[in-house]
């Protein structure tokens, strides 16, 4: 059976929860909010599924990806759709040639409760539901158990999650799929749901609001400036700058993201998924023209089933050829994890014993210029750009 003994060492995929054949092990979150796995002894079977399918232990490798894949900037050609994504809206051009096609989509949502679910649509006017950021780890639920039964049903599947995630999905199968199509994201790293619960909490009694909807990103000011946006139910809108919003503050800075992120296995050129989406960000330090602040997405083609994916919607899109070392610049979580603060052990402590007012005043004020030298320096950062720097110039 699946036993937790290094936290660092779990990604909360559910693999091993879906896998059960006597559904003897439960997703239970712990103090800081992230789940893990607890199995009930009395209804084991001692099957090893949990174990065999645990990303984490057993590293998958998707033999049909390459460590030098296709690196493109693109978005999507309807403005509408481009502007109300979080980047490019490659995303959304995908979806709507699988659902197009009969096929079902998986990817996470807001449920009504402002909790990040995964789930499936097959309707294209719900792919708004799946489009845009969720910086919070998404509840996964049975959604391997539904995408193998979609797939065994012959139909076209695309499923959309961090690396861990889809990792979890191929273990899970335990077999190549024609009919399935994966994209993994550029990620930074999955935060506490419980935190964030806790931050609505904290928005909702600070500002009297009975908030209908959230969004990570809007455009209002511009792609690369972007705002949170809270909707009410008396439509009201709210607009926060992300260097402001303390929720935010804790994801920049790393403090909120889950112990198996600072030390990711996936955080490598060589991909998971057939395709890899995120935010070409400094794309216009070197192509200028591909950047008119709308959102402009980094699109990796990693395997050739990636590549017949993205040509099935050439149509729809504007994609142009780039260096994946330029693009690797903008996104270092491509080739690496966050690195884990200092504080963050601390910062948990004090979530726990006082609340998340006091961790705002703490930890995610705004901060001057010299606060970020101070944090650079703390968490060690600033010697290692001084390190890196010092052996290129004795080279």
């Amino acid at each position: 059976m699946i036993k937790i003994t290094d936290k660092s060492k779990c990604t909360g995929c559910y693999a091993c929860n879906n896998i059960c054949p006597v559904k003897c092990i439960t997703m239970t979150p712990d103090e800081e909010g992230f789940w893990y796995p607890r199995v009930n002894e009395d209804k084991c079977i001692n099957c090893e599924l949990c174990v065999k399918v645990c990303p984490e232990i057993n590293h998958f490798i998707n033999s049909d990806s390459t460590s030098d894949p296709i690196c493109l900037a693109a978005w999507n050609k309807d403005e509408i759709i481009r502007l109300n994504s979080s980047s490019g809206g490659i995303f959304s051009a995908l979806s709507e040639c699988i659902i197009n096609e009969g096929g079902t989509v998986f990817g996470a949502a807001f449920n009504k409760e402002l909790e990040v679910i995964h789930k499936y649509i097959d309707k294209i006017g719900d792919i708004e539901k799946l489009r845009g950021s969720k910086y919070v780890q998404s509840n996964i639920g049975d959604t391997y158990v539904r995408a193998k039964n979609q797939l065994d049903g012959g139909r076209k599947v695309f499923c959309t999650g961090t690396p861990c995630q889809i990792a979890g999905l191929y273990n899970f199968l335990g077999k190549d799929y024609p009919n399935l199509f994966t994209c993994d994201l550029v990620c930074h790293g999955v935060p506490s749901p419980k935190l964030f619960q806790l931050y609505i909490d904290y928005i909702k009694s600070k500002g009297n609001l009975k908030i209908s909807n959230y969004f990570f990103r809007n455009k209002k000011v511009g792609w690369k400036k972007f705002n949170i946006q809270i909707l009410s139910e008396n439509k009201k809108s709210i607009l926060q700058d992300i260097q402001k919003d303390p929720y935010m503050r804790s994801f920049l800075d790393n403090l909120n993201l889950r112990p198996s992120c600072y030390e990711c296995l996936y955080t490598k050129r060589r991909r998971v998924a057939d395709i890899t989406l995120g935010d070409f960000w400094g794309v216009a330090n070197k192509y200028p023209d591909l950047d008119d602040d709308k959102g402009t997405s980094l699109l990796l083609i990693n395997t050739y089933k990636g590549e017949m994916f993205i040509k099935s919607i050439d149509t729809v899109i504007e994609k142009h050829g780039c260096e994946l070392e330029h693009a690797v610049k903008g996104n270092p979580n491509l080739i690496k994890p966050s690195f884990l603060p200092l504080n963050r052990s601390s910062f948990f402590e004090d979530l726990k014993e006082r609340g998340f007012e006091y961790v705002k005043k703490k930890y995610l004020s705004p901060r001057t210029k010299l606060d970020n030298l101070i944090l650079l320096i703390k968490n060690g950062k600033i010697l290692i750009a001084l390190k890196n720097k010092l052996i290129k110039l004795l080279k």
